[in-house]
């Protein structure tokens, strides 16, 4: 079943924008890729900017301090005239995850590789209720090859980061099941939805063949259908950013499709939620530089930290 609803555009002319997140203010944070900066829109539709990151920052969250975290992915390579990015930037040298004190404004990296091997282009997080993140690193495409992905276990003081998936093609979007015991990763060439089982904090149940990397196969779209960022609704359902065909793509836990939000862009790439009763989606459209919002059928899942 495809939804059609009407949407508010909040914020236009975005330079690749994602990681929206939600202010108890009603203000949104995001990232904007090709302007490599991190900024927020209020209520009033003003826009201020909170941080320039270098690189291409890609994911953004809030953590227990309340600090906000950043997936840079070491920098893309964009083409005037294209909205599109075009693999590595010409001084790409590495992603990396950064920190903002959003109230003195102070930048720093606290990872820029695990066990000696550099981070390739770290895409999206989510906080648990320890306090610690689990990241994606989606790997880069280079001219001539691309470089595997992985997924990430790190504590927001810099202190430990532990790699708990490799290889996997394309992880993006990351999220966590209401009750913390199963993390969800979206695979953006493959077209595919991956749950894993968490034995603890960091530390993953993984299965055997045919699983090529421990994680369970939830859902596989068909058609050429690229999976992006996602967020997870109060009933545990997962919806994913869908970038071709332009949907939110809502899976329930058990796997079941139940339903699709249609965009009039191919790439709705990120989604969270908010409003008093978080029953608001806030959705980044990446092809038309947009930031909107519009009601959703189901409210969010409150994360961890917020501010």
């Amino acid at each position: 079943m495809i939804k059609n609803i009407e949407f508010k555009v909040i914020a236009n002319e975005l330079g690749f924008p994602e990681g929206p997140v939600y202010k108890k203010d009603g203000s949104i944070m995001f990232v904007e890729l090709r302007n490599q900066a991190v900024k927020q829109v209020n209520s009033n539709g003003q826009i201020t900017l909170i941080a320039n990151c270098g690189g291409s920052p890609n994911g953004l969250a809030i953590g227990p301090d309340g600090a906000a975290y950043i997936c840079n992915n070491g920098g893309s390579r964009f083409i005037e005239g294209s909205w599109r990015s075009f693999g590595a930037a010409e001084n790409y040298k590495g992603g990396f995850i950064q920190r903002i004190d959003l109230l003195s404004g102070d930048l720093t990296t606290l990872y820029s590789e695990c066990n000696g091997e550099r981070l390739s282009s770290p895409n999206d997080l989510i906080f648990d209720k320890q306090g610690g993140f689990y990241f994606t690193d989606i790997g880069k495409t280079m001219r001539r090859h691309r470089e595997h992905g992985g997924v990430y276990y790190a504590m927001p003081d810099g202190s430990n980061i532990e790699e708990i998936i490799y290889p996997i093609l394309s992880p993006n979007g990351i999220g966590l099941s209401p009750c913390e015991e199963i993390l969800y990763v979206a695979e953006t060439e493959t077209g595919r939805l991956w749950a894993f089982d968490i034995k603890k904090p960091g530390n993953l149940r993984k299965h055997s063949f045919p699983s090529p990397h421990g994680g369970r196969l939830l859902y596989g779209l068909d058609g050429f259908q690229r999976l992006d960022s996602l967020a997870v609704d109060s009933e545990g359902n997962i919806c994913v950013g869908t970038l071709m065909t332009g949907f939110i793509t809502v899976i329930s836990p058990q796997g079941e499709l139940l339903y699709k939000v249609k965009f009039p862009d191919t790439y709705p790439t990120n989604i969270c939620f908010g409003g008093h009763d978080m029953k608001t989606a806030f959705v980044t459209l990446s092809e038309t530089g947009q930031l909107v919002s519009l009601e959703w059928p189901t409210p969010g899942l409150k994360l961890n930290f917020s501010i």
